[in-house]
């Protein structure tokens, strides 16, 4: 009974405590209420009392126009006396001309000036300065960015960069941006885009300029200064290394590989002492050293082989390297389709398979190299075949012809956009290496087939190579012999320095 009576006296104190808080709430809520209410009413009749005064006011007349003007000779004359003749002519005037106008306030001004001042800013033309406020921005492209994305960062629209592209076949290459490459914009006083500059290098820039009728796009390049200059190098361990100790750069020394590389198989034959001479272009920007060009004449002795050649362009544009004789040093193959790569396995009629572990013939070469490693296409050809195919995994048959067919097999994967049915060009990337099939390890499997047969890549007679034709020849020993004069220079200063 007493915890009845107990709990009855807590649920009472319980709901009197509730009802308190709810009075409260309540009498908040009718407080603000009632305040904002007073705050609107007042303050809508003070702003109609505000307005009905401004509106029997006349505007005050400017500052300037208030103040009386001086001279260097004669007395200011009397404001006062100024505004009522000004009143007096003004009334004589519209007497005149029958008009019945009251005469304006003194210092009243004209209902032109009070519409001009009560315009808004947006409703007035701002006329064009002879000499606009140009503003740069330089922006460097990083991996990753878009041009859209870098449009958006400037505060640009997607619909001005669309109407930039396509203004013209030369504003497209605006696309095509990579990393390290800069570009500016230029805005006016306005913050309109006047001007848009692509710099691909120190030499080459796309510019696009905004006019009347759209954009207006152009390629510039700045002129660069050739010279011409010399280097000799002798194999000590490999031709990256001596050809970077010699001044060469990655570029040269691929190029240089690629030009003997129908003669010498560099990942075989190279050997310890072997030289190279070479003579290439220096190109200069202001002055300036800026990158080293193409290589004009070279020569490289392996193994007691000279072997030379010389860059020559022919009279319809086509620029090759040639021997003395005028013979193209592009053959129909090259020799190794993997670069500076070793030999893991080489072609034999009876081979321990590591895999299969038992005997069998190995009809190829292998080619070690680490995974991703570009493989290069050894000649012109047809892809007859892209997939998977046993013990190749990944492989590619390239037909050459109607004689000759070449394997590449163990692939990682393929170059992108490679197809059955597509053509290919001498030196393309067609795929990469990899492990895929029956190997150990990552390695290109290379196979060399005449009308079917396997030969051994590394010692077949290869097609001989294109001769120009003796229309040229005269020209080409003309251009050529200053060149290949300088080469046996080269190599018998070598020869003298090594009996020193």
């Amino acid at each position: 009974m007493q915890d009845y009576i107990f709990n009855s006296r807590k649920q009472a104190a319980y709901r009197r405590r509730k009802m308190l808080i709810r009075l409260f709430l309540l009498l908040i809520i009718v407080g603000a209420a009632a305040f904002f209410g007073y705050r609107y009413l007042n303050g809508g009749l003070l702003d109609n009392g505000s307005n009905q005064q401004d509106e029997n006011l006349l505007p005050l007349p400017p500052v300037n126009e208030t103040l009386p003007t001086q001279s260097n000779h004669a007395p200011a004359a009397n404001p006062l006396a100024a505004v009522s003749t000004e009143s007096r002519q003004t009334t004589s005037d519209s007497t005149e001309a029958g008009i019945d106008e009251a005469p304006s306030a003194p210092g009243t001004p004209a209902p032109e000036d009070v519409a001009a001042q009560q315009s808004s800013p947006d409703e007035v033309p701002v006329p064009a300065s002879p000499q606009a406020e140009v503003t740069w921005v330089s922006h460097e492209v990083v991996k990753g960015e878009t041009l859209a994305s870098i449009f958006k960062q400037q505060n640009l629209s997607p619909g001005l960069l669309h109407k930039i592209i396509n203004s013209s076949k030369t504003a497209k290459a605006l696309a095509r941006i990579n990393p390290g490459q800069e570009l500016r914009f230029s805005y006016d006083g306005n913050g309109q885009l006047q001007q848009l500059v692509l710099q691909r290098n120190p030499v080459s820039s796309l510019e696009i300029h905004a006019t009347p009728d759209g954009f207006q796009a152009q390629e510039t390049s700045r002129p660069v200064e050739t010279r011409y200059s010399a280097t000799t190098g002798i194999i000590e361990s490999s031709l990256f290394v001596d050809g970077h100790k010699a001044g060469l750069s990655d570029t040269q020394i691929m190029e240089l590989a690629q030009i003997f590389g129908w003669d010498i198989d560099f990942a075989l034959e190279l050997r310890e002492g072997d030289q190279f001479h070479v003579i290439y272009e220096e190109q200069y920007l202001d002055g300036k050293k800026y990158k080293n060009g193409p290589i004009v004449a070279a020569e490289f002795v392996n193994r007691g082989n000279v072997y030379k050649a010389v860059r020559y362009t022919d009279k319809e544009g086509d620029t090759s390297y040639y021997d003395r004789d005028g013979n193209a040093k592009r053959r129909a193959f090259i020799r190794t389709p993997v670069k500076f790569s070793r030999i893991s396995s080489r072609f034999t009629r009876k081979r321990w398979h590591p895999v299969l572990k038992r005997w069998r013939s190995h009809k190829g070469v292998d080619y070690a190299a680490p995974r991703g490693t570009p493989v290069k296409a050894t000649g012109n050809g047809k892809v007859v075949f892209r997939g998977k195919k046993g013990g190749y995994g990944n492989v590619i048959f390239l037909r050459h012809g109607g004689k000759y067919t070449t394997v590449y097999g163990h692939l990682s994967r393929f170059a992108k956009g490679l197809r059955t049915g597509q053509s290919v060009k001498q030196g393309q990337i067609i795929g990469y290496v990899g492990s895929t099939g029956l190997a150990t390890g990552p390695h290109l499997h290379y196979e060399f087939r005449v009308h079917g047969k396997h030969q051994n890549p590394l010692t077949i007679k290869l097609p001989k190579s294109i001769r120009l034709p003796k229309s040229e020849l005269a020209r080409f020993r003309k251009i050529t012999s200053p060149l290949l004069a300088q080469l046996d220079e080269l190599r018998a200063k070598t020869m003298v320095a090594s009996a020193k």
